[in-house]
């Protein structure tokens, strides 16, 4: 029963947002946010205990206030907006219904080596006339977190990861694997609010150009 409220709930969101899109004449870039994992999928868990979910949730809704500060602000939406597990399939089904014109997924990234650290940006393995922009973009948000925040660059790399693979051929599209929780310092970074903040900063800054 539970399952159904969910699919009734994000399915109710969905025409929210093509009624929404309807009605707008702007011509703001719309941006789809895809916030990783949610409710009982809780993503990596990091050396202090933090939980992925959380962390790229602090996220999203620190690029949103920073949004809403805009005078002119971006067309953003989230794939979800608490704590909530939506499916993959539903996250991409909402991009196509917004016909946006960029998807970003975030997520942090775990190993069994502490020592790993870095920021890795992906893109869809799969031909798309959407694949240049979405690895112009990727080098873009890669080089943002390394120059201004001092993020290892793990490099720009492509994957088949659902997400990626269901949105290329709509729009360009990265997901975005914001350093690791099992790494000591990145990890506390991570943990911070003020961090937070900046880190959002400069992916909306990325999103605004």
């Amino acid at each position: 029963m539970k399952k159904v409220l969910k699919n009734v709930s994000f399915v109710i969101l969905l025409l929210k947002m093509c009624f929404i899109f309807g009605q707008e004449t702007t011509t703001q870039k719309r941006i789809v946010i895809d916030v990783g994992h949610g409710g009982k999928d809780a993503g990596a868990i990091g050396v202090n205990g933090i939980q992925e979910k959380n962390v790229v949730l602090a996220i999203a809704n620190a690029i949103l206030k920073q949004n809403d500060d805009l005078e002119n602000p971006l067309d953003i939406y989230l794939t979800r907006y608490r704590d909530t597990l939506i499916s993959l399939s539903d996250r991409t089904k909402l991009a196509k219904a917004l016909k946006a014109d960029l998807f970003v997924s975030l997520h942090c990234n775990h190993s069994d080596n502490p020592n790993a650290r870095g920021v890795e940006v992906y893109v869809s393995n799969k031909q798309s006339k959407y694949q240049d922009d979405s690895i112009w973009f990727a080098f873009r948000m890669q080089d943002a977190l390394n120059t201004k925040l001092g993020f290892e660059s793990r490099g720009v790399k492509f994957a088949n990861f659902q997400v990626l693979q269901e949105t290329i051929a709509e729009c360009p599209s990265v997901l975005l694997e914001l350093g690791f929780l099992s790494n000591w310092d990145e990890g506390h970074y991570l943990s911070s609010s003020s961090h937070i903040k900046r880190l959002a900063y400069l992916i909306f800054r990325t999103l605004n150009q």
